[in-house]
């Protein structure tokens, strides 16, 4: 099985990017959440990797946190969700988005991401209660503002994962700007 690729960023088409490992290029399909936050192109990435083999394909799918790839895994444990529909679900909510969701249980959020409908949604919500870590869907961890979002993706971007991002947000004041959160969350990161 092939868990993580560090290579150059050879070519950006979403959803799929191609990343050159010595030579081999490796074509792999991403969540636009992690395709926002890759490197430019020819510069050097590492993506973790979920291998699937089917019997007429082999295919990769990666992404750039430990949060994304689990949530993946869950995703497509779940009847009826293959890798094309969690890749959906992950390009339409973030983990933390998702967690939060399935902790309210609110199908609304779930129906607007393209390909599921009500159904759908009410099956992910009973399937994934209680397997989405708890923590990212903490009240005080919801991204309730349009700053809150900015900064949470400014640290994930800088390499921190959504958990330690959600923790760093829910130190800061509700008010807070963009520049001055991202200050601040790194300051507390850094303890």
């Amino acid at each position: 099985m092939i868990g993580r690729l560090t290579g150059i960023l050879a070519e950006k088409a979403p959803p799929q990017v191609l990343i050159d490992v010595n030579g081999v290029g490796y074509e792999v399909d991403v969540p636009m959440s992690s395709f926002f936050n890759l490197p430019s192109l020819g510069e050097r990435t590492t993506l973790l990797t979920h291998f699937v083999v089917r019997e007429d394909a082999q295919l990769l799918y990666g992404f750039l946190t430990h949060e994304e790839r689990s949530t993946f895994r869950q995703l497509i444990r779940i009847s009826g969700i293959g890798p094309r529909t969690a890749l959906s679900i992950l390009s339409g909510l973030s983990v933390a988005e998702l967690s939060q969701a399935v902790t309210q249980q609110q199908a609304g959020r779930l129906v607007k991401v393209p390909g599921i409908g009500k159904k759908t949604a009410e099956r992910l919500l009973l399937e994934l209660k209680g397997k989405l870590g708890p923590e990212l869907a903490a009240p005080g961890a919801a991204v309730t503002s349009d700053a809150q979002v900015d900064i949470v993706q400014a640290l994930i971007a800088l390499g921190y994962n959504e958990r330690e991002a959600a923790a760093a947000l829910k130190a800061l004041p509700a008010d807070v700007g963009v520049a001055e959160g991202i200050k601040l969350a790194l300051k507390a990161l850094s303890k």
